[in-house]
């Protein structure tokens, strides 16, 4: 019976060791940021991805590579927006309009909880969007386009620059997406996945965020009840550890407004992308918007040559959740009318 109780134990042991190695390996994998190997030449056969010549096909005769802002259609977008979502005055949980005692209503799961005096501590003071405005502004998705695209400089020489979900800014990123960070998302399941919803080490997260200087750090924390504690977490190390980013939290009313502008307006994924949210956002605040590394698709526009998903990884969306081609389809449009610039295109010195 002893012996049996020592292989037992023995057993359990090795187990939760098995366990410890497992899960540091994979947290790990998920922190460390790489390039993928780029390919600039012709596409063999079996690197084009199913429809994919057909889709770029589409868009390369959609596209409209001579560009002109039109000062009508901007305005009547922008004022659609306002009317619809106001992110000007409605896109930030702030202690102007959240008071103590209030209650926040998540967008996704409605959970409703109260506005507590710890809670409304970590919240900012006002809206540091209401009384701003900027000429021209970048907004930076993370797509496999902007590899060796040369579009650092570019991006960084406009006055506002949005980037979305802790992407990875330096080293050998630097050249291709610039390093100039005005606003960056953080998506709570980053947070999960990446650093384990921070519940032990945080040094990695605080670490990951010198990059983006003195930004805001935007949380959409108020979608998902479950989402609530990480976020609380995340900024805790921030305030601990000093580090000069701005803890700000959409407002989940907004997400709700911008959940029914874009369905109607025909995007029908299941909820927008973070880029869908930030080009929005950018629409009402800046006169000029720039996208960059917004191409849903496996193979360049032009050349066909093979992309990973992102810059930095090759990791999917998921087409369950967002309607990436849909969305696309639209900043198309927006582009063609003169409302916003897609670039499609490598960079050239000194071009914006």
């Amino acid at each position: 019976m002893r012996k049996k109780l020592s292989i037992l134990v023995n057993l359990l042991s090795l187990g939760s060791l098995l366990t410890t190695l497992i899960w540091y390996t994979f947290e790990d994998s998920y922190v460390e940021f790489y390039r993928p190997s780029p390919q600039r030449g012709a596409p063999k056969p079996s690197e084009l991805c199913k429809g994919c010549k057909e889709a770029i096909d589409k868009v390369k005769k959609l596209y409209n590579q001579t560009w002109k802002k039109h000062e009508e259609n901007c305005h009547r977008f922008r004022l659609q927006l306002r009317i619809n979502c106001n992110g000007s005055n409605n896109a930030i949980v702030t202690q102007e309009n959240t008071p103590v005692g209030s209650k926040i209503v998540f967008d996704k799961d409605r959970t409703v909880i109260p506005v507590t005096p710890e809670l409304f501590n970590i919240l900012i003071k006002e809206n540091p969007f209401s009384k701003k405005r900027w000429d021209t502004c970048s907004v930076v998705g993370n797509g496999g386009i902007l590899t060796n695209s040369g579009c650092g400089k570019t991006i960084d020489s406009t006055d506002f620059v949005i980037r979305c979900n802790l992407p990875p800014l330096e080293n050998e990123f630097k050249s291709d997406v610039g390093m100039k960070t005005n606003l960056v998302t953080a998506n709570p399941s980053i947070l999960t996945k990446k650093y384990g919803s921070l519940m032990a080490r945080r040094r990695a997260f605080v670490d990951s965020l010198h990059q983006y200087g003195n930004s805001l750090l935007l949380f959409p924390c108020f979608s998902f009840g479950a989402y609530r504690a990480v976020c609380q977490r995340a900024v805790y190390a921030i305030e601990d550890m000093e580090i000069p980013v701005q803890p700000i939290f959409t407002n989940p009313q907004y997400l709700q407004s911008m959940d029914k502008f874009w369905k109607s307006q025909g995007v029908n994924g299941h909820r927008p992308s973070t880029g869908a949210y930030m080009i929005s956002l950018a629409l009402e605040l800046c006169e000029t918007v720039h996208l960059y590394g917004f191409w849903p698709f496996s193979n360049h526009p032009y050349k066909l040559f093979p992309l990973t998903n992102h810059y930095y990884d090759n990791v999917p969306y998921d087409s369950r959740v967002h309607a990436m081609p849909d969305e696309f389809y639209y900043w198309v449009q927006l582009h063609n009318k003169g409302i916003l610039k897609l670039h499609l295109e490598d960079c050239k010195s000194g071009q914006v």
